[in-house]
């Protein structure tokens, strides 16, 4: 397979891209991805079979029940980074390795309806609170130790409505290539 080949497999919906501007509008419907992945994730992959969620979206990567659980890991990491920037002073918050939590022994194994529950609860909490947020706090942010970059609580916005549209994207192409319904 071409490098360029698996790029596009890697990356199906280009990389983030920040906004040169964070408008409103933009704010606004970004939280609206972030509040509609669950259902969005749920209605590409509950009807799935077990064969299928074991299936690799690409060479080398994750099969579709590690990409939903692994969904549910960052979602939750990004609830409580939310939570530490808006009552922390620009903590720094804790980093995971997120190849070796995919290894583990649930996310190769474990039904995924559970993880839809939790993707349920923790998107409407992510939401609500995201539409609470005033403009000050929309500027708060984080330090993220791999690179020692700060991420305000806008940026963060935009990053996690892309990774679920990003994975869900893995998910939709697979399909279409193995011409699933």
């Amino acid at each position: 397979m071409k490098e360029f080949d698996l790029e596009k497999l890697k990356y199906p919906i280009g990389k983030f891209e920040a906004p040169e501007e964070f408008t409103s509008q933009y704010i606004s419907n970004k939280i609206e991805e972030i509040a509609t992945f669950p259902k969005r994730l749920k209605n590409e992959t509950f009807h799935l079979s077990n064969k299928q969620l074991d299936t690799p979206y690409r060479p080398d990567g994750w099969t579709v029940r590690q990409v939903i659980h692994h969904c549910a890991e960052s979602h939750m990491n990004c609830f409580i980074r939310i939570k530490w920037a808006l009552t922390e002073n620009n903590p720094v918050i804790k980093a995971y390795d997120e190849t070796l939590w995919s290894e583990l022994y649930d996310n190769l194994h474990m039904p995924i309806e559970p993880t839809f529950s939790l993707l349920d609860g923790l998107h409407f909490r992510i939401s609500y609170i995201l539409k609470s947020l005033s403009k000050a706090d929309l500027e708060k942010s984080f330090i993220h130790p791999e690179n020692n970059s700060e991420i305000n609580i806008k940026r963060m916005i935009g990053m996690y409505a892309w990774h679920g549209n990003h994975h869900l994207a893995h998910i939709i192409n697979l399909k279409k290539y193995k011409n699933w319904q």
